[in-house]
């Protein structure tokens, strides 16, 4: 069986949001990667910066080369990466090459060169910007005949169970919570169309490759308002780090983003505050202090929102 060395930083974060189910998955990694190497005929090289999943560069028996995700198996993160993808088709996105749920194992294309839309940030943030809007119009098709993936509003339970949860105003302001979830409601009630979602289209998850000028990584896959694929934008590269400069690309961000998939500006800014909320919300629900750039972008939209 081959060797799998576990990073601290990967034990840390799998065990902390799967407890003993991460425990035990961390434990059969060897296999279940040995298991998949075999089953799928690959050469396996070294991982990338691992933070959820065992992430490693392949190559196929033919020589394509490759990258190998996994993570617990039967996940419904996992299952809908892989739906997400499917529906995606490569257009926008990596395409999904092999999938086995029992593993919990993805083969996914390789973008070359790989490089990260995070690296033209602050200097370059236009370009940034338009790779994603570029993307996006790709990523956005009407959702295939059969798709497995949840419906956008279903996320809505999130901020319930966080405002059912925390009473006051210990660990976010209740007001910011309780804003950003009845916009929610009411940006999804008036989607002017229902699209295949990215669900986190970032920096971070978007890479330069040949086969189209940039690729989307690791979708969450939802289906809903395509305005809801703007807001993660806002608030990153690195959103764990408080950075007036970035912070001050904000409304120029929104101003490119309205313009370049037909929004209106105030409509892009109520998805920014629902999004920037909401992921200070999914980090108090992961057990870590919130606070970090997502709120200071919360707080900057507030006076543009409804």
């Amino acid at each position: 069986m081959s060797a799998v060395p576990i990073p601290r930083a990967l034990e840390r974060n799998v065990v902390g949001v799967w407890g003993a189910d991460g425990e035990q998955w961390l434990a059969d990694l060897p296999q279940h990667v040995d298991a998949i190497r075999r089953e799928w005929d690959l050469e396996v090289g070294a991982p990338f910066t691992l933070s959820y999943h065992w992430v490693v560069a392949a190559r196929r028996a033919d020589g394509t080369p490759a990258v190998l995700k996994v993570g617990i198996p039967g996940a419904d993160h996992l299952r809908r990466e892989a739906a997400a993808l499917d529906a995606f088709a490569g257009y926008g996105a990596v395409r999904l090459l092999e999938y086995d749920l029992a593993h919990g194992a993805l083969l996914l294309e390789r973008a070359d060169p790989g490089s990260l839309a995070a690296e033209l940030v602050p200097d370059r943030d236009s370009e940034a910007t338009a790779a994603v809007i570029g993307v996006a119009h790709r990523l956005h098709v009407d959702p295939p005949q059969g798709c497995a993936l949840p419906d956008l509003e279903t996320e809505g339970r999130t901020f319930a169970d966080h405002l059912g949860t925390f009473p006051g105003d210990d660990p976010l302001p209740r007001h910011l919570v309780e804003r950003a979830a009845k916009l929610f409601d009411e940006l999804c009630a008036t989607a002017p169309r229902r699209v295949v979602l990215h669900g986190d289209l970032h920096h971070d998850n978007l890479l330069r490759a040949t086969r189209e000028p940039w690729v989307a990584i690791d979708p969450h896959g939802y289906i809903g308002d395509p305005g809801y694929d703007v807001g993660a934008l806002l608030y990153n590269p690195d959103p764990d780090r408080r950075d007036d400069a970035l912070l001050d690309l904000v409304p120029a961000r929104i101003e490119q983003l309205a313009a370049g998939l037909d929004m209106t500006t105030e409509r892009v800014t109520e998805w920014g505050f629902v999004m920037a909320v909401l992921s200070e919300v999914w980090t108090c629900e992961d057990g870590g202090p919130p606070g970090g750039r997502p709120l200071d972008v919360a707080v900057r939209l507030l006076p543009g929102v409804r």
